[in-house]
Parts: structure tokens; C-alpha cells; sequence
């Protein structure tokens, strides 16, 4: 089972990246965090938090979240040893350069534009090619 750790503060966004990895009946195991700090209080057992173990082996991560953003959030993940190998892919529905270049400079894997919806996608094959990116 593929273990994935959603960071992202809007629940809608939230439970339509659930149902989109239902609908294609991947074995997955989805955590979420809602902001940047929680996520790493998962990711490290800390504050109280049970650690992911084992360890996510992808991470989608939103980019404007309170607390502790994603470029925030992912300048920590990539100074941790233990942390820095896991693949990122930057789910935002910003399409800023500035955004895209401060994510690329910090080692992600991919930068996609949300809503994270492989049902309305207009290219199924496409999201099936995506799908099994973020799991492989």
C-alpha cells in the first residue's frame, strides 16, 4: 500500500484529492495535515503528534496555507536528513513564477495546478500517467 501525505488547508480540496484516488482504486494510505507545522509534527513525531511510519513516500503539498506555508514548509523537509529524499509535488492554484522558481530551486518533483481532479480531467490518460507518478 502506498503511504501519501496531503498537506493542504481547504477541506474541499481535501476530500476532492480523496475521492480522486478512490476512483481509480489505487491501494493508498492518505494522511493530511493542514498546515506546514503540522505536517512536520507528523512527519517527525513531535508536539505530541504520532509519527507516518513508515514514511510517506510522496508528499502533495499546497503552497498558501496559514501557519507555516509550503516553500516554508519544504526549505525544512529538504534540510532534514531523514526527510530531504521524499518527493514533493506543489499543489496550488497559483501560477506565479515566483512561486514556481522558489518550489523548483527546493528539489519538487512537480508543480500542479489544482483542483487535484482526475474525474473532470479532460484527458483521462493524462491523470492515470499523473496518478501513477505521485504512487511510483
Amino acid at each position: 500500500m502506498r503511504s501519501v501525505l496531503l498537506v493542504e488547508d481547504d477541506i474541499f480540496d481535501t476530500m476532492t484529492a480523496e475521492k480522486s484516488f478512490a476512483k481509480f482504486n489505487v491501494p493508498h494510505q492518505l494522511r493530511t495535515a493542514f498546515n506546514g507545522e503540522e505536517a512536520l509534527d507528523l512527519l517527525l513525531g513531535r508536539n505530541g503528534a504520532e509519527p507516518i511510519r513508515p514514511l510517506p513516500e510522496v508528499i502533495l503539498l499546497d503552497l498558501n496555507m496559514p501557519r507555516m506555508n509550503g516553500i516554508e514548509f519544504l526549505t525544512e523537509l529538504r534540510a532534514n536528513a531523514d526527510l530531504q529524499h521524499i518527493p514533493v509535488f506543489i499543489t496550488t492554484t497559483s501560477s506565479m513564477d515566483v512561486d514556481r522558481l522558489d518550489a523548483e530551486r527546493l528539489g519538487v518533483s512537480g508543480y500542479i495546478l489544482k483542483p487535484l481532479d482526475f474525474e473532470t480531467s479532460t484527458d483521462l490518460a493524462d491523470s492515470l500517467s499523473l496518478l501513477e507518478k505521485l504512487l511510483n
